[in-house]
């Protein structure tokens, strides 16, 4: 073609010529653009820059906002609603109103719901649930009452509500509700809150009636309900069904496990508890903190250490999180247990150790006979700014009772309210009193129970009373047995304490009388009982016991030794020995308490250099301290007696929520730990 030719055509075929773009468009999709990157802020600048956006936007933005929980830019896109003149729609509104509720501003939401022309059963629901899940349930069901038609929504909103906030009658009443039994067909969610209800109220009627009504429903039974139904089942004590509810479930995760794990140890059955743990580690689902937790918990109710211990090399080995309650959970165990090495060795490795671990440490120090390095830990803990609790204190005043610091016992009971501004309780009451009456300072003792602002409750009345007994104040013994007979009549540890002391005292006839008395209203002593953990094995003894394999073993060894007790200057405290009978015979029935056959088993059964730990489910008798004291000096052990006061003292409960003090039931402890041996051992802690 020539060039004139060329010329020609191109006179047929004009240039395009540029033209200004849409602004708005441009604009509207830059915010789309923006809303998809989740840049929420930088849209809400741009959307001052366009006049009239699409519905679209106006919907994607609350979206957006609702996701962020971002009320203030909620707000500002609400506002542009109204200057920009758009008339949302219902969809539209339910969304502004779903992102008030969920941004907690149940004020605008109500507001919105008032002036909204048109409401569809989804705007009744989103501002119910809004108001059930923050706890105003008088306005959630007066919302209820007033909606013209309800869904399963409506009623789980409602129920799920009232379970949540502590109200299990109101959502039970509601379930049980004419209407509510008319709904032909339930959801799982539904049947969840319900049964929850029903686990927290302890009604069993109600939960079977349940799980009658969904198996006649066909519902389709997925993990949450099968998991609802068997809280239900342990809470409301039918440990049976539970298990076999836990049994039909197809894929257990780690919540089921642990739920049915707590739920034995909560209902004593340890040894259940433990195999069904062992279950769980061949299982190949991994546990979490809260099982190891309560795993922990129920080795520390029964001074099961090496189960504990076992259970520590196996959170090792999984690189369990040291910043988890977990290791807090370690700490309370080998603390309980007697092994205050190894949760100092716990405490140590953990980078910001709790108060749940600062007070189990101070505890077991106190609790160990080591009231210096409680109150060393203490001192540490103040300064680490950590806020303290009032259940920091109950150790840190045992610690000084233990130590006979009567002047810094006081101190620290007066700090907890001057400098810490923390209120007294009855525990830190039942402490001070304590530590004042084993002093034998009876009067200061009564100046603070005269003064406090509660009433004394068992504990104070009974250390009350156990100073009594060790300084022979007879008066004041029998003002603190008056109270205990009253706040306790059927305990036998008041009767057997006053009878006690009036023997020490040569009262005799009134020992008769505390004798008739506790016949009179069938009060019977329970028997001392003392166990101790040798290879993987719990012993138990009674008083005077010959049952056991080794006794005549156990007996001659302890009367070896107790001629070397009194060549070191060992005294029998022969005071409390109840039976008015000769002093020769008073030393022998001394000779042969359980926690002293306990020991003397230990030290027969182990090398040497083997520290002993012994527990009893009684007070530990005046004489068993004092001779345990020579017999570790004797043998060259460390052994370690702890009673049951010690045991039911629980200084974890508040953070986890539940110890088990059923100490009585260990006669059954025979638990077999094979199954934890091939856990393995733990690097670094001692035996």
């Amino acid at each position: 073609m020539s060039s004139s030719s060329q010329a020609q055509a191109l006179l047929h075929f004009p240039r395009k010529t540029s033209t200004k773009p849409n602004t708005t468009d441009n604009l509207i999709t830059q915010l789309h653009n923006l809303c998809n990157q989740k840049r929420l802020k930088e849209a809400i600048q741009i959307l001052h820059q366009v006049a009239k956006p699409p519905a679209s936007l106006y919907s994607t933005l609350i979206q957006l906002c609702c996701q962020n929980r971002a009320l203030h830019y909620g707000k500002t896109v609400h506002k542009h609603m109204e200057i920009s003149g758009f008339l949302p729609g219902v969809v539209i509104c339910n969304r502004l109103l779903d992102m008030y509720a969920k941004c907690g501003s149940l004020s605008d939401a109500h507001n919105l719901f008032d002036e909204m022309s048109e409401r569809d059963l989804c705007s009744w629901n989103t501002l119910i649930s809004g108001y059930a899940k923050i706890g105003m349930l008088k306005e959630a069901k007066k919302l209820f009452d007033e909606m013209p038609e309800r869904d399963n929504f409506s009623w789980t909103a409602m129920i799920s509500g009232y379970v949540r906030f502590e109200k299990p009658k109101e959502a039970l009443e509601l379930y049980r509700s004419k209407e509510m039994s008319l709904l032909s067909k339930l959801n799982k969610f539904t049947v969840s809150s319900v049964l929850a209800a029903s686990a927290s109220m302890g009604c069993l009627i109600i939960g079977k009636e349940i799980h009658g009504r969904i198996t006649r429903a066909g519902l389709d039974l997925d993990d949450v309900v099968w998991s609802a139904l068997m809280d239900m089942y342990g809470k409301c004590g039918s440990i049976a069904e539970a298990r076999s509810v836990f049994d039909k479930l197809v894929d257990r995760d780690i919540v089921a496990w642990t739920a049915m794990i707590d739920r034995y140890f909560k209902d004593g059955r340890r040894e259940e508890g433990f195999e069904l743990f062992r279950q769980l580690m061949e299982s190949g689902v991994k546990p979490n903190e809260f099982t190891f937790a309560g795993v922990l918990n129920a080795c520390a109710d029964a001074a099961a250490g090496e189960i504990g211990k076992q259970v520590h090399g196996y959170m090792t080995r999984i690189h369990f999180n040291p910043l988890s309650f977990a290791a807090s959970a370690l700490v309370h165990m080998y603390s309980k247990c007697g092994n205050v090495e190894n949760a100092k060795r716990v405490f140590d490795g953990m980078p910001q150790p709790d108060l749940v671990s600062w007070t189990s440490l101070i505890n077991g120090y106190a609790q160990n006979g080591q009231p210096d390095e409680a109150l060393e830990y203490f001192e540490l803990l103040l300064k680490s700014n950590t806020e303290l609790d009032h259940i920091t204190f109950v150790g840190v005043l045992s610690a000084c009772t233990h130590a006979g610091l009567v002047y810094k016992g006081l101190e620290y009971f007066h700090s907890i309210k001057d400098i810490h501004g923390l209120t007294h309780t009855a525990d830190h009451y039942a402490c001070i009193i304590d530590l004042l009456a084993r002093s034998g300072r009876f009067r200061e003792a009564e100046n603070i129970i005269n003064d406090m602002p509660m009433k004394p409750d068992k504990f104070l009345w009974a250390s009350l009373l156990g100073g009594c007994r060790i300084h022979g104040n007879l008066e004041l013994a029998e003002k603190a047995a008056q109270a205990l007979f009253e706040i306790e009549p059927e305990n036998p540890a008041t009767y057997v304490t006053m009878a006690n002391i009036y023997a020490t005292a040569g009262r005799w006839d009134e020992v008769a009388k505390i004798r008739k008395l506790m016949d009179d209203k069938g009060v019977v002593k329970k028997p001392g009982l003392s166990w101790i953990e040798v290879k993987r094995e719990i012993h138990v003894f009674l008083v005077g016991d010959t049952s056991h394999p080794k006794s005549k073993e156990i007996h001659d060894f302890l009367g070896k030794l107790s001629k070397r007790m009194m060549e070191e200057g060992y005294v029998p405290d022969t005071n409390f020995v109840l039976h008015d009978v000769e002093e020769e015979q008073k030393e022998q029935n001394l000779s042969y308490h359980s926690e002293k056959l306990a020991v003397a088993f230990g030290i027969i059964s182990t090398p040497p250099g083997t520290p002993i730990k012994v527990f009893k489910n009684l007070r530990t008798c005046v004489d068993c301290h004092n001779a345990i004291k020579y017999i570790s000096k004797i043998v060259n052990r460390k052994i370690t007696a702890r009673s049951a006061a010690w045991l039911q003292c629980d200084y974890w409960l508040w953070y986890v929520h539940h110890l088990y003090t059923r100490i009585e039931d260990v006669v059954w402890w025979q638990i077999k730990y094979s199954s934890f041996r091939n856990t393995g051992p733990v690097v670094g802690l001692s035996s």
